[in-house]
């Protein structure tokens, strides 16, 4: 897959959801992981970040919106539930991008919202848990970004190549 990615989220305050999004995006191949005004308790996620990502990707920890640095060329692109906000099927991911989600039982900040060249929105009843609404974006880009060819017409998955092997396992003569 071409360009980058970043994702981090503004005013979270619990450690497991911070940890939790952080191993999702280490799991997903995010280039780094940054929080906006974050709570002082979670900026050090260690317990609940089990697959050690602050060893694998950059963490920037900015105090506010206005020390928000991203690298030339990457879109912000907010994560949010508005009118306006594109449903993330509909969506187009930039191929350098920074996801920012908003915090814990409440939305992103209208500044925020101001700064983001796009804002999507996942098509649910209701807002999820922001590490899961984070694995959501992710599986997203990866498979509209990801080379993946379409997905068969009927159920199930493509079928697997016949050689003369895999049809000896199976009893097959």
């Amino acid at each position: 897959m071409r360009g980058f990615f970043g994702i981090g989220a503004e005013d979270i305050s619990k450690p497991m959801n911070l940890g939790a999004l952080m191993r999702t995006a280490h799991a997903f191949g995010a280039s780094f992981f940054f929080t906006i005004n974050a709570h002082p308790k979670v900026r050090e996620a260690y317990n609940s970040d089990t697959s050690r990502s602050f060893e694998h990707m950059p963490y920037y920890a900015w105090d506010s919106l206005d020390e928000l640095r991203l690298p030339k060329g990457c879109a912000l692109v907010g994560v949010e539930m508005t009118e306006d906000a594109v449903e993330l099927p509909r969506f187009q991911h930039p191929s350098a991008a920074a996801y920012v989600l908003g915090r814990e039982r409440g939305s992103l900040s209208p500044a925020l919202v101001e700064r983001c060249a796009h804002v999507v929105q996942i098509p649910t009843k209701f807002c999820v848990n922001v590490g899961l609404a984070g694995a959501i974006v992710m599986y997203d880009r990866l498979i509209a970004l990801g080379g993946y060819p379409a997905r068969p017409i009927m159920p199930g998955g493509p079928p697997p190549e016949m050689s003369e092997a895999p049809r000896q396992r199976r009893g097959a003569s």
